[in-house]
């Protein structure tokens, strides 16, 4: 294991939000960002079902994802609204346009990009993922992955989540490409 390394002390200036692919790294990868910067971590899915008092799956399966997708925006307003953190998203949460438009106006994006084998590792035990319930789900997901690659690609930022780098080396990878814009952190006097 690698030798843990202080982080020299970092003022968050606005939100940081986690957007990629489901099995990116988003939750771990941002919850570990915010432990280095001493922010709160907050994570749109589960602020959602925290809200509905229902899982993701349920609400796509009783309600549908386009209402999903209308609940999200709400949240990820609501939460960039209020104090910098870091905010992890759901992998469809960029995909929306005025998402987009309200994190480019609010905070910094950044894409934790991960090829389809690492995704498909990291999410192919896991019932938990509503679009993966399909006849097909690596196909479904390879498909997902080549539809939302380009809209993920206009990112602030993007870091790769490899398989081999351990969460910590992925959240300072993170960190370090944040330190080059001047926007997003800086060293207090």
């Amino acid at each position: 294991m690698a030798e843990r390394v202080a982080i020299p002390d970092l003022r968050l200036k606005k939100p940081v939000v986690m957007v990629g692919m489901m099995g990116a790294g988003k939750t771990a990868v941002g919850r570990a960002v915010a432990g280095h910067l001493h922010v709160p971590f907050l994570d749109s899915d589960h602020e959602i079902e925290t809200a509905a008092n229902m899982t993701i799956a349920e609400i796509f399966a009783r309600d549908g994802e386009p209402f999903f997708r209308v609940k999200e925006a709400q949240v990820i307003a609501r939460l960039l609204a209020g104090p910098p953190m870091v905010l992890s998203t759901g992998g469809g949460a960029f995909m929306q346009e005025d998402n987009r438009a309200l994190v480019a106006r609010l905070g910094v994006s950044v894409w934790l990009k991960a090829d389809l084998d690492t995704l498909w590792a990291r999410v192919k035990q896991k019932a938990t993922r509503p679009l993966l319930r399909t006849a097909d789900p690596y196909g479904t997901l390879a498909g997902l992955v080549e539809a939302r690659d380009p809209t993920y690609a206009l990112a602030d930022v993007t870091v790769r989540s490899e398989t081999g780098f351990s969460i910590d080396q992925t959240a300072r990878r993170v960190i370090d490409a944040l330190k080059a814009r001047p926007d997003v952190l800086e060293t207090p006097e």
